[in-house]
């Protein structure tokens, strides 16, 4: 039986290769698209290709503040008021003896050195500074106060963003700001999210909640769930639902796989049941079945396998919903969220636990929790199918290998799934 943490460098080293890096993985985009693409995951790209700032950052001399702009050599004389200047103007060189009005982030005019906020003159704000006929020029101003100089943020020719760095925000802002329109970034990662089961209903089948009592359907919890968890470390997904048939499992996933998939996750169907249909189709192919130290969570498999013709990394967790997501959260996202330029880990704490709880000793429990007044308190009980409890949860508790017994008081690791 695996460890936690064998398991883990067992799926890095599978699916790492596969995902995207490469130039042939390349796609131009939009700076407009990146910014406002639906999807949890919308800001989670990578430049795959330096930008060089067409223009220096900001592109002109421009006001920091609402004031006036003014030769500094005029410190302390009066002047006479000219046109104001507002943003997006471009203004008429400055007469020796004046000052002009000035909008934060307007261009400062040729033969002006400085600015002086609009809070220093006799009428104190815009527009009343308007009508001044004549501004007194403080005493002590310098040539460059409260002025932006062209390229004081970026020269011209230098790389705005770097190939390899996270699209952020601000990155956005900085390509918008220079007027970049398209960039190269790596196309996401493609996974192809496949729920095993014939009970499973169909996306258009709703049911009412007395429907899935009196019956034997459920819904696709695992696959909206995962698609879902994917989609926050940018990840495109397509979702499938497969009967407990292996030929009919077969043939859908050579269908659903075709050239689109990097990688293949399975849910279910990898225990020691009489219908486990991934083991029973996929096994022959490569897929190698590994139990992990791991509760919920212990039955894991993975391995390169045959799909349409070529070799695909799969990577199966078991069905309960509680422990496809628990084995996403511990095996999966440290190395999609890798790719994606974000950090591998969840953040993570060390507290003190509220109440008591069990453990098998031979195991790495991995329970629901919440944090109160610095405290842990476990949310729900260790069992796999408490979908509801892990969605009230606000933080996954660990409990080591060894530890049979937590008492209250007893520090443990938590991560934050909020």
């Amino acid at each position: 039986m695996r460890t936690i943490g064998q398991h883990r460098e067992a799926v890095q080293a599978l699916v790492e290769p596969a995902l995207p890096g490469g130039r042939g993985d390349a796609e131009s985009v939009p700076v407009v698209d990146l910014a406002v693409a639906s999807g949890a995951g919308r800001g989670y790209r990578v430049l795959a290709a330096s930008v060089p700032a067409p223009t220096p950052l900001p592109a002109f001399d421009n006001s920091q503040m609402d004031g006036f702009a003014v030769r500094a050599a005029d410190a302390g004389t009066t002047l006479r008021v000219v046109a104001p200047i507002p943003a997006g103007l471009v203004p008429p060189p400055l007469e020796p003896g004046t000052a002009a009005p000035i909008m934060t982030g307007a261009r400062i005019p040729d033969g002006a050195d400085a600015v002086f906020p609009v809070e220093s003159t006799p009428a104190g704000a815009f527009p009343a500074a308007l009508d001044a006929e004549v501004v007194p020029v403080p005493d002590d101003l310098v040539a460059g106060t409260f002025v932006r100089v062209a390229g004081s943020d970026l020269r011209a020719g230098s790389a705005i963003a770097r190939a390899g760095q996270p699209v952020t925000p601000a990155v956005l802002g900085a390509l918008a700001g220079a007027g970049v329109a398209t960039v190269d970034v790596f196309r996401r990662p493609r996974v192809l999210v496949v729920s095993t089961g014939s009970e499973l209903l169909d996306d258009g089948g709703v049911a009412a909640a007395g429907d899935l009592r009196a019956g034997a359907a459920i819904g696709d919890a695992n696959g909206v769930a995962l698609s879902a968890a994917l989609a926050e470390v940018g990840v495109e997904t397509r979702r499938v639902r497969v009967p407990d048939d292996a030929e009919r499992f077969v043939d859908a996933l050579d269908q659903a796989v075709g050239e689109w998939a990097d990688l293949v996750l399975t849910t279910g169907g990898i225990s020691a049941g009489a219908y486990e249909v991934v083991r029973q189709a996929l096994e022959p192919r490569g897929l190698q079945v590994t139990p992990v130290a791991m509760q919920p969570g212990g039955p894991q498999a993975l391995g390169s396998v045959t799909i349409a013709g070529r070799s695909v990394p799969v990577v199966a967790f078991p069905g309960n919903p509680v422990s496809a997501l628990v084995s996403f959260e511990v095996f999966l996202r440290p190395v999609l969220a890798r790719a994606a330029g974000l950090p591998e880990g969840r953040p993570s704490a060390d507290l003190p636990s509220a109440d008591a709880a069990t453990s098998p000793a031979g195991k790495h429990q991995v329970r629901r929790g919440t944090i109160v007044d610095g405290r842990v308190q476990f949310v729900g009980g260790p069992s796999s199918h408490l979908l509801w409890h892990y969605a009230e949860a606000t933080h996954l508790v660990h409990v080591p290998v060894g530890t049979s017994q937590v008492d209250p008081g007893d520090v443990l690791t938590v991560w934050s799934i909020r």
